[in-house]
Parts: C-alpha cells; sequence; structure tokens
C-alpha cells in the first residue's frame, strides 16, 4: 500500500513533510486534520496518543509518529536518495544535525508564542509575558540557524532535502506571530524564497488551506481520518 501522511492544519509543521513526499517522487496518500478540533477528539488518541501531527502509516499499515522519526522513515524509503544523501557521507550527517536542531530548539521556541495564543481563559498579563519570552527565543534560535547555513542554495547541497521540509514547515510562524521582519537574517530569507516558490511547496500549502491541486501526481488522494482511524488506529 502507499504510505499515508496524517498532516495538520492550520499552519502546521507537517506541511514540509508534504512537500517532502512530492520531492520523493514516489506514490503516496494523505489524511488531512483539523488540529483545533478532530485531532483533539478521543478517537485520534488510536493514531496518536499525544494528538498531535504529523502522523504517518507506513507502507505496511503501522501508525508511526514524531517528525524525525517520519523523516528517518522517509530517508530509509528514499532509495534514489532524492530527499537525502547517502546515509554514510558528511552530507547525511550535517543533514540530521539540521534537523535535530529545527526539530527541538527551533521548533520549540515557539511554544511560548502558541500557549499565548491558544490560552483559554485568557490571562493578559502571563500571556504578554510569553510572548515576550518567545519572541526572544525565536529570535535567538533564528540567530543560531542563520550561522549554519553554509554557502549552498538550501541546507544540505543543491537541491532541498528533509532538512529543508522540516525548516519550511515552521519558518513560516515568524510571520504569523509577528516576531521580526525576516530580512533580519539574510541567508535564512533567502532559503525561504527559494522554498516558498518550489512547486511541491506552493502544492502542499495549497492543501492546508484546503485547495484542490494536481501537484506531481504522485498523491493518489485524501483519506477520510474517520477511515484511517478504523483501519489502522490501535
Amino acid at each position: 500500500m502507499e504510505p499515508i501522511l496524517i498532516y495538520g492544519f492550520p499552519l502546521g509543521s507537517s506541511m514540509g513533510l508534504v512537500a517532502a513526499l512530492e520531492w520523493l517522487g514516489k506514490p503516496y496518500r494523505l489524511c488531512r486534520v483539523d488540529m483545533l478540533g478532530e485531532m483533539r477528539e478521543p478517537a485520534y488518541a488510536r493514531i496518536n496518543a499525544r494528538h498531535e501531527t504529523p502522523a504517518l502509516i507506513t507502507d505496511r499499515g503501522q501508525p508511526l509518529t514524531e517528525s524525525m522519526a517520519i523523516a528517518r522513515w522517509f530517508a530509509a524509503y528514499d532509495d534514489a536518495r532524492r530527499i537525502s544523501p547517502d546515509p554514510l557521507s558528511p552530507d547525511a550527517d550535517r543533514m540530521w544535525q539540521i534537523m535535530a536542531f529545527i526539530n527541538t530548539g527551533f521548533t520549540g521556541a515557539f511554544s511560548p508564542l502558541w500557549a499565548a495564543l491558544e490560552m483559554e481563559p485568557p490571562r493578559p498579563a502571563l500571556q504578554a509575558a510569553l510572548r515576550e519570552w518567545g519572541k526572544e527565543a525565536v529570535i535567538e534560535r533564528h540567530d543560531k540557524l542563520e550561522t549554519m547555513v553554509g554557502g549552498d542554495p538550501y541546507l544540505v547541497g543543491d537541491r532541498p532535502t528533509l532538512a529543508d521540509a522540516l525548516f519550511i514547515g515552521v519558518a513560516r510562524w515568524l510571520d504569523f506571530h509577528e516576531v521580526a521582519d525576516p530580512a533580519r537574517w539574510p541567508k535564512l530569507a533567502a532559503l525561504r524564497g527559494r522554498l516558498e516558490a518550489d512547486p511541491a511547496v506552493i502544492y502542499a500549502t495549497a492543501l492546508e488551506s484546503g485547495e484542490k491541486l494536481t501537484g506531481s501526481g504522485r498523491c493518489r488522494g485524501h483519506v477520510p481520518l474517520a477511515d484511517v482511524i478504523e483501519r489502522f488506529g490501535a
């Protein structure tokens, strides 16, 4: 069977993994999940007990969660090495190093901003403190990632890899939370520009917004969440 990527909206980090599947060039299916609604329902725990996206149903019908674990599966599935370097190469070491940073400190820096946004009931003083703390953390993490960008067009080499997929899914949060002008980090801004103009990222972003596009044609369609839970849920 084709793997099924369960991706979230709005503004899910999983958008980048949809783009990665397009770059990978193999047949796949998708399942679009409302992170503010159906992801929080008890039934979703049968796929991910932590009620998070992304999740993957592998080609063997096994649920897999956590972005880094899903990325590792993608890399193993990438026998043509289209989105990941030779696993024993220095480029592979660099890719996983950058991905680990993006998936931990870089993504985690936004947590106070999301907590402030979603807080119910509102607590204005605490929300203001979280926003201040979060913006400082996001700026500091962007400073660090800016120093990690080399002279290649993408994070590892001359074409997008899994590292770029993880980055682009999160990078747009900078604008959403109005943290700072992206131009403050010229290397990251240039990278974002290249990725946001990429057909796979345009396609993934459109799907996230509920639009219907063709993409590369490798996507074999969307599977309703209820069907995924019924067939593959624990």
